[in-house]
């Protein structure tokens, strides 16, 4: 099996449930804001109130593209989907897995949307947000999995059932 991506919006948890996907197929794991943060020295949110919105999802696009790995679960932003460039590289490179949570369960797991890295435009809501690239998701998924489970461990096996019948 090649390298597997998880998108979705912030707080679908990809990061989460990617690592355990890691750990249970034995794959390393990739948090593609942790490779932006350590390339730019700062942290998420810092970059994006240094140079933007715009200029944070072209950074982040570069990032992405210079993702080489093999066997590995790789969680980008959730904006990853908002430039070409770094989705079609993981779409080359990965299975596409979405992990589709709805709108109202985010806006209860995301209490900072303002300080937690998260691109949007000034005046955007996080259902702005969803609106906008819940379509995207869609688009450039393989593999769609209902990530709204009533456990992590719940989350983790749809993937895993998505990904190989398990």
């Amino acid at each position: 099996m090649k390298n597997i991506t998880l998108i979705g919006m912030p707080g679908s948890g990809k990061s989460t449930i990617g690592v355990l996907l890691a750990k249970s197929l034995g794959f390393g794991f990739i948090d593609t804001d942790l490779v932006i943060q350590q390339q730019q020295g700062v942290l998420l949110q810092q970059v994006l109130d240094r140079v933007g919105t715009e200029a944070f999802l072209d950074l982040e696009a570069d990032a992405i593209a210079g993702v080489v790995c093999d066997r590995c679960v790789i969680a980008p932003g959730g904006s990853v989907v908002c430039r070409e460039k770094g989705i079609r590289h993981l779409k080359d490179i990965s299975t596409v897995v979405y992990l589709d949570i709805p709108c109202g369960v985010l806006e209860q797991r995301i209490q900072n949307m303002g300080s937690r890295g998260i691109a949007f435009q000034p005046g955007e809501t996080l259902a702005d947000v969803y609106r906008y690239r819940a379509p995207l998701y869609r688009r450039y998924a393989d593999l769609i999995v209902d990530g709204d489970q009533r456990s992590l461990e719940a989350s983790l096996s749809a993937v895993l059932q998505a990904l190989i019948g398990v």
